[in-house]
């Protein structure tokens, strides 16, 4: 699970993701992320709807797979990111080492990685 220092929590910090961050798109999810320029740590959010797996349990199982990915990537990610990853559809159909090791490429190759 990640710290609460690492977690970005409300609609205020969502909603300037989504005006002023860059998206970049993975596979099976999209990353939205907004530099903050400042040193805090960086917030990740995961967001999976309910047209993407339609029972709670599917939709927890990827959200905690992907913050696992992050929680074992944080030591050489960079500070002062809010991060929203947006699930696709697709992602129901990939194994959860899969999804875990698409997340560590995508914050490798979106710039998010030291």
């Amino acid at each position: 699970m990640l710290a609460q220092k690492s977690r970005l929590t409300g609609v205020k910090n969502f909603k300037a993701v989504e005006v002023n961050g860059e998206i970049y798109q993975s596979e099976n999810f999209g990353i939205a992320r907004l530099n903050r320029n400042d040193d805090g740590p960086s917030r990740f959010a995961f967001v999976v709807s309910s047209k993407v797996a339609k029972d709670a349990v599917d939709r927890n199982k990827f959200k905690r797979a992907m913050s696992e990915a992050v929680r074992t990537s944080m030591i050489d990610v960079k500070n002062g990111f809010d991060v929203v990853f947006l699930a696709k559809t697709s992602i129901v159909r990939i194994p959860t080492s899969e999804l875990m090791r698409e997340v560590k490429f995508a914050l490798k190759d979106s710039g998010l990685i030291k």
